[in-house]
């Protein structure tokens, strides 16, 4: 029997493409290849066609990654965010955001604390996952920005963009399933407000402190088995 052609195997890939966020890595060209029944010089010819296509880039060495060449972070970055875990980036997070939280104490000012309480109302008042999600990111962001160190507010996008891999949002819909979208929604809103609550009051301390338990929260909701 004839091996596939990469007119045959493209509606499959771009099927496989759907499940991947951008700049998450495809399985490796033997992986493909094998899925396929196809040779790897098709599948190269298919993946051709799709890098053109703005569907895929392709690097040397690193492998094929969803969509078009990223002009904005290196190669390096893209393979950290893409192996990264739920996991690994919480615990990123916990040596990074309580300390962000105590010098957002520190620095804030009137303007600053009223950004934040905007933020922590659009989380409150969000009508589905998604829109909770972005308000809670963008509150997150909002904190490192009062430092006003680019480095801080940095390393927050550069988690916060592993946040928009399959792999983190299937996470979130077995959590949001297991505890329920209302109440995860009002328990973390309650828990910002007390970060701000600390900030206003320039407590570092507490807001270290407070900043902490917010994420213990999420870790340990992310962990119970369902």
């Amino acid at each position: 029997m004839a091996r596939r052609s990469a007119t045959e195997i493209h509606p499959e890939m771009l099927t496989i493409l759907m499940d991947l966020t951008p700049g998450e890595r495809l399985p490796s060209e033997r992986e493909l290849a094998a899925r396929f029944d196809c040779s790897r010089q098709t599948l190269r010819a298919c993946l051709a066609g799709l890098e053109k296509d703005g569907e895929v880039w392709r690097h040397v060495g690193q492998g094929t990654f969803r969509g078009a060449r990223p002009r904005h972070m290196p190669v390096r970055e893209t393979l950290l965010i893409e192996g990264a875990t739920p996991p690994d980036v919480m615990q990123a997070r916990m040596l990074l955001e309580p300390m962000v939280a105590a010098e957002a104490a520190r620095l804030a000012d009137a303007s600053d604390v009223a950004l934040l309480r905007e933020k922590v109302g659009a989380g409150r008042s969000a009508r589905d996952r998604a829109a909770c999600e972005q308000a809670d990111d963008a509150f997150h962001r909002a904190l490192a920005q009062i430092s006003g160190n680019p480095i801080l507010s940095g390393f927050l996008n550069y988690l916060s963009g592993v946040r928009r891999r399959v792999a983190w949002q299937r996470e979130w819909e077995r959590t949001y399933r297991r505890i329920g979208t209302q109440t995860f929604q009002t328990l973390h809103s309650d828990q910002h407000w007390r970060i701000v609550d600390a900030i206003e009051s320039h407590d570092p301390v507490a807001a270290r402190a407070f900043m902490t338990e917010h994420l213990e929260t999420i870790m340990t909701d992310m962990s119970v088995d369902g």
